[in-house]
């Protein structure tokens, strides 16, 4: 066994950090456990001026893999953003058994390619090279433990292929309400400028699925691109778990919020995590349910945000009732749309 095949068996401190199509190769950087554990995104914030990366070619990335014997063997967090996915993610990596890893970059680039060259790939062996990247991200520091992938919300347009594979991954759905999430968007001007950047690529994605192209966003108020927004990412979710045999667990914030502790158990038992009632007590008394998740310098709890929505919901009342009407209009034209509205029952 060389080198590179026994740095990879033997922890997953060499982290593949960037996929490069064009060059047929991944970039990888060090991570320690600790470093795993603080970081919100596996992706470009890691850097700093000191960090250094070494790229491989597939060829012969793929025959280190081998020569480690590397298992696919991870669950997945999918999820239509801010939507608690991070926070959820935090939690169950308090859980030995869990290895939590959140927003790979390397996934995210699979989702774009998928994206932009539409179907079937252009790139060769996608599906052998998602394989590789998903032995790469089982990798844990502990045994046994299950590496769980907090996707980026865009990745859910790869949801169902993830989970169509032979490793027959679990995964975690989580969503809030139409109005929950429109009233969540329109709580902060970051959130609300996030929404129009990703926009384009979000209506291209639901015609995409609906198999027509009927909006243009220069006709829509700001809650009905949200509402658009919740569309897109929800039906995608909606097509995963309706391909998925019963491996999606369905997780609703508002409702996890509600009662933390029954649906945290419930997801670590999702994912066959041999988890106790006294275990989650111990997770949920720890800090996390007391802090922004993506920024954990930073207090936040339910009740701030129960306020903040709240205040959203007051100023922007016209906007979210145009969002929700735009919705259920176009749900009664189209049957994805349907499916989503249904996942949310």
């Amino acid at each position: 066994m060389d080198e590179l095949a026994e740095e990879l068996g033997r922890s997953p401190e060499l982290f593949p950090f960037a996929l490069d199509p064009t060059g047929d190769s991944v970039a990888f950087i060090r991570l320690t456990k600790s470093e795993y554990e603080q970081a919100s995104f596996l992706d470009a914030r890691l850097l700093t001026p000191q960090t250094s990366q070494r790229a491989f070619a597939w060829t012969q990335l793929g025959a280190a893999i081998d020569a480690a014997g590397l298992d696919e063997r991870c669950g997945f967090i999918f999820h239509i953003g801010h939507v608690g996915s991070t926070l959820l993610s935090r939690l169950i990596g308090a859980h030995t058994g869990v290895f939590s890893l959140r927003e790979p970059m390397i996934l995210r680039t699979f989702a774009q390619l998928g994206d932009e060259q539409a179907q079937p790939r252009a790139w060769p062996d996608a599906g052998a090279r998602i394989g590789l990247g998903l032995k790469l991200l089982s990798r844990t520091f502990e045994t046994p433990q299950l590496a769980v992938i907090k996707a980026t919300s865009f990745v859910s347009e790869i949801a169902a292929e993830l989970l169509a594979r032979a490793s027959m991954p679990k995964a975690v759905a989580m969503f809030a309400s139409p109005e929950s999430y429109l009233a969540t968007m329109l709580g902060g001007p970051n959130s609300r400028q996030e929404a129009k950047l990703l926009a384009p690529g979000r209506l291209r994605r639901l015609h995409r699925r609906i198999g027509a192209e009927v909006w243009r966003l220069a006709d829509l108020s700001e809650g009905e691109v949200l509402a658009l927004a919740w569309a897109c990412e929800m039906s995608a979710l909606a097509q995963a778990a309706d391909s998925s045999g019963g491996r999606v667990c369905r997780v609703d914030f508002d409702r996890f919020l509600a009662d933390p502790a029954a649906l945290l158990l419930s997801v670590l038992r999702h994912f066959d995590i041999a988890a106790a009632a006294t275990d989650v007590r111990a997770i949920l008394e720890g800090p996390d349910m007391h802090r922004y998740s993506k920024a954990p310098e930073h207090a936040y709890d339910a009740a701030l945000r129960r306020d903040v929505l709240n205040l959203a919901r007051a100023m922007n009342a016209a906007e979210i009732r145009r969002g929700l009407v735009w919705l259920d209009r176009a749900a009664a034209r189209f049957a994805p749309l349907r499916r989503a509205l249904a996942l949310v029952q």
